[in-house]
């Protein structure tokens, strides 16, 4: 109790200060005497009297200069006090800010008695081009804004019928009163009451915790699965032990009894007894009529083994890692890039890997989880193609990995990015390449296989695909492959359906392509989307069973295996109304699909090991 009484003061002085911001007007009256008549003192919280009358002193500055025509102290006092998350990321901001440096330009030509000073008009009409020419270039795209970006070149704008409006009598009145109700609002923004700040910090920090508990969780499970393999191969091992054991005890009672051991039998028992590793060489190499064999085996089965040393890879500072990614040349960000990438691509897979992998998520390293307009995650967007490449790569190296790929999926923004590369990378084939890799690999889990769907990655990928001797063989064998997964989902086969003669082009024409790595995935295409009674009907049309059929010939006994279930597919009957309409897992039995599921999981789990190397 005392210590509420010690803070009361200031907890009542924090509500009063969030009623006063809420503009609860009439509760605030009655809180504030019901205080009085109990005699609970009323803390003014710090700063904030303070805090409003200096914001209603800028906004005082801020209008005097904008009636006085005073562009140098009005645009001081905009870029001094308006945030520039504000300025740069608000449209209506920028609009605003657009129609002020009008407002400054013409200040001269509406307000002047007689000709203005040529002078101070040139300096107002060259300050209005500068503008033009950097920030306000965004905005040349627009129609509203386009015919202004010929006023420094008109030499009388005043009787210019584009710029009519300018020189009305109602429009600076209407400009003043937008700018004053902007900076009420910007200003009360900044004047956040203590309370709501408290609680959004709050907020906040439980969201951190909770994602680092689901990491921890994640680990935990990692390392469960890890100790029970550990454990039920020690068990295993325990129960032979015990079996080799008894025959043992048995053949010395039978040795006391007379019976003599045979060799074959001592080796049988031998072989049971080592390592897996160690019966081939040991059942072939020894001579059991050896005296003492069977002994020195079983002493040197049982020696301790030295493990090769897994060194421990030196902790990195990932605060300034992250900064010099953000701040540094582009030689020295594609320097780390690949040093990074380098780091966990030629780590020993086991534990050392994944430590190297943990620490890269546990310290955000590629900003998945970071709000800033600056992030590491940008870099897909740098100017230098070799920044662009090898960043591309360090993504295609974490996705290659379960963890890395659920850290790059706990936010859509990853993928929203990798796909809007995939479509502008027209230059750099080993962007793309890693790009799509990445991508194939998003395409295992659900939720990212539903966004690249509704994103019209099928498209995308079609088009690509109708001229494949343009593409390299990992562009060729990913782009399929990812075309398949997307295709095994209602949504993806409905997608297909809008352009199924297309679609079904391609794949046929895919279907003697000399790449016959990407023969499963072509055929798991056809036969997913085959489902779908009018891509049925347009394969039937198009003569798809005679082209299936040249195939069975050549091809191998699998291939013949899934051609048939795909002609089987191609005549089958229609599915019952509704059936598309579903996004369950309707196919998980389906034999046929799981081996296709299997080829691109195969894919997928490729080995790191080369993925160090600059063409990697």
């Amino acid at each position: 109790m005392g210590d509420i009484l010690a803070h009361e003061s200031e907890l009542l002085g924090l509500v009063r200060e969030y009623l006063d911001f809420a503009e609860f007007e009439d509760t605030l009256k009655t809180f504030s005497k019901e205080c009085k008549i109990k005699g609970k003192p009323l803390c003014k919280t710090v700063g904030g009297s303070f805090r409003d009358s200096k914001s209603l002193t800028i906004q005082k500055d801020l209008v005097a200069a904008f009636d006085d025509g005073d562009q140098k102290v009005f645009f001081s006092l905009w870029e001094e006090h308006i945030p520039s998350s504000v300025r740069d990321g608000d449209s209506f901001a920028q609009k605003l800010e657009f129609y002020l440096h009008i407002h400054f330009a013409i200040y001269l030509l509406k307000h002047s008695v007689g000709r203005p000073d040529k002078e101070e008009l040139d300096e107002k009409i060259s300050y209005f081009k500068t503008y033009l020419e950097t920030k306000g270039a965004a905005l040349s795209q627009t129609t509203e804004f386009l015919p202004f970006y010929a006023l420094p070149f008109v030499p009388n704008p005043m009787v210019h019928p584009s710029f009519k409006e300018l020189f009305q009598d109602s429009w600076t009145p209407e400009l003043k009163l937008k700018l004053e109700k902007f900076l009420a609002l910007i200003f009360k923004a900044s004047n956040t009451p203590k309370l709501l700040t408290i609680y959004k910090e709050n907020g906040q920090s439980n969201k951190e915790m909770l994602q680092q508990l689901h990491q921890q969780l994640v680990e935990a499970e990692r390392r469960s699965m890890t100790y029970l393999k550990r454990y039920n191969k020690i068990q295993a091992d325990y129960h032979n032990l015990i079996g080799v054991t008894a025959e043992l005890v048995d053949s010395l009672e039978a040795t006391v009894s007379g019976k003599m051991i045979t060799p074959e039998y001592l080796q049988s028992v031998c072989v049971r007894l080592f390592s897996n590793q160690m019966r081939q060489s040991l059942a072939h190499s020894v001579d059991f009529t050896r005296p003492g064999t069977a002994s020195t085996m079983l002493r040197a089965s049982l020696a301790p083994v030295k493990l090769k040393d897994v060194p421990l890879l030196p902790s990195l500072d990932y605060e300034k890692l992250k900064k010099d990614l953000i701040l540094g040349s582009d030689r020295l960000k594609a320097f780390l890039l690949q040093a990074l990438r380098w780091r966990l691509t030629t780590s020993h897979p086991g534990e050392q890997r994944e430590t190297v992998l943990q620490a890269y998520i546990s310290n955000d390293l590629l900003d998945c989880h970071s709000h800033n307009q600056r992030s590491v995650l940008q870099l897909l967007h740098s100017k230098s193609d070799v920044v662009r490449q090898y960043m591309a790569r360090l993504i295609n190296a974490f996705a290659s990995l379960a963890e890395g790929r659920l850290y790059l999926a706990q936010n859509t923004k990853v993928l929203r990015m990798l796909e809007g590369r995939l479509k502008e990378e027209d230059k750099d084939i080993i962007t793309r390449e890693n790009v799509l890799g990445a991508l194939q690999k998003f395409s295992l889990r659900r939720p990212l296989q539903t966004a690249m769907i509704q994103d019209g990655l099928i498209f995308w990928l079609v088009d690509a695909l109708k001229d494949p001797d343009c593409l390299s063989d990992y562009t060729l064998e990913y782009s399929v492959a990812l075309l398949m997964n997307l295709c095994l989902r209602s949504a993806g086969k409905n997608m297909c359906a809008k352009v199924a003669g297309l679609v079904l082009k391609v794949l046929s024409d895919l279907l003697g392509h000399e790449n016959h790595e990407i023969q499963p995935y072509v055929n798991g295409a056809l036969y997913s989307i085959l489902s779908v009674p009018s891509i049925r009907e347009e394969a039937r049309a198009m003569g798809m069973e005679d082209i299936l059929r040249c195939f069975i010939k050549e091809g191998n006994a699998e291939m013949i295996r899934q051609i048939e279930f795909i002609i089987k597919q191609l005549n089958s009957e229609e599915l019952p109304d509704g059936v598309l309409e579903s996004d369950d897992d309707e196919d998980e039995d389906d034999e046929l699909l799981n081996s296709f599921i299997s080829a691109t999981r195969l894919l997928c789990s490729q080995t790191l090991a080369g993925m160090h190397h600059p063409a990697g």
